[in-house]
């Protein structure tokens, strides 16, 4: 008789037409909302977007309604007609069935967090060059704007969308594709947690900007230790939230075996 495994069953998922037309929304909606495609973009040719996603043409499509009807691209004719992204915005309920989330396994998501984003940082202090910083500084000039505004509540979605945008171009200034691309999954994660942390916990618009703008300064100072506590007081906002909701407690701050190696070995030669 074959051995069982508790636990083996969740690590398949449902497939199929509709998981396949699924995934092609979230794979466009989800470079939209993150700002790798902006306002007035084209998309690939559809023979062409359909290969890379792996399907049908007639399964393109649906998905391409979907997004249309939301108001996020628009299809043209003609010759110079194709598929455009008609808004950066992308509305959170169109990826929310893709993300939703207990509240226990949000834990498992701030933890990874707080394995990943400071490492990103630090390495984005390294290579980052001028023109990331400009586009992280133009999400935190978004959020201020939405502030400026008056009315954060009716515009809460945009404003978290922006602060996903910092976050993923963040990632794109360490250089490397591969951090980009666990960014991007990752921050699928992160803003389904925080859509559970914020039904709980008042939000604080004015916090979110400065600490971006305080991990914004610190990358650009490229002091590896001034990232590193920048980065504490960052994840820490979402992690109390978790705590004060369920009681649990989370590892923070950082525990020396994630602080950057020179600094620990500074430690080790010492003791």
């Amino acid at each position: 008789m074959g051995m069982t495994y508790p636990g083996l069953m969740e690590m398949f998922v449902p497939v199929g037409p509709k998981r396949t037309f699924e995934g092609a929304v979230t794979q466009i909606a989800e470079q939209i909302r993150l700002g790798e495609l902006s306002e007035g973009d084209r998309l690939p040719p559809e023979r062409e977007l359909a290969a890379a996603l792996e399907v049908s043409r007639a399964t393109l499509r649906d998905a391409v309604r979907v997004l249309a009807d939301a108001g996020v691209v628009t299809v043209r004719s003609g010759s110079a007609g194709g598929t455009f992204v008609a808004s950066g915005y992308v509305p959170y309920e169109l990826l929310r069935s893709k993300t939703e989330m207990r509240l226990g396994e949000v834990a498992g998501v701030l933890e990874a967090r707080r394995l990943f984003e400071p490492r990103v940082a630090q390495l984005a202090a390294a290579n980052a060059r001028e023109a990331d910083f400009l586009l992280m500084q133009e999400t935190i000039d978004a959020q201020k704007a939405i502030v400026a505004g008056g009315d954060v509540s009716a515009n809460l979605d945009r404003f978290l969308q922006y602060g996903a945008q910092f976050h993923a171009r963040m990632a794109s200034a360490t250089g490397n594709t591969t951090i980009v691309s666990a960014m991007r999954m990752l921050l699928r994660e992160i803003e389904a947690a925080r859509s559970m942390t914020i039904r709980e916990t008042p939000f604080v618009p004015d916090f979110t900007i400065k600490i971006h703008e305080d991990t914004l300064a610190a990358i650009r100072s490229a002091d590896q230790r001034r990232v590193d506590v920048v980065m504490d007081e960052h994840l820490s906002a979402m992690e109390r939230a978790w705590e004060r909701q369920t009681g649990g407690r989370l590892v923070r701050p950082i525990p020396d075996f994630l602080r950057p190696v020179a600094e620990r070995g500074r430690v080790e030669t010492a003791g």
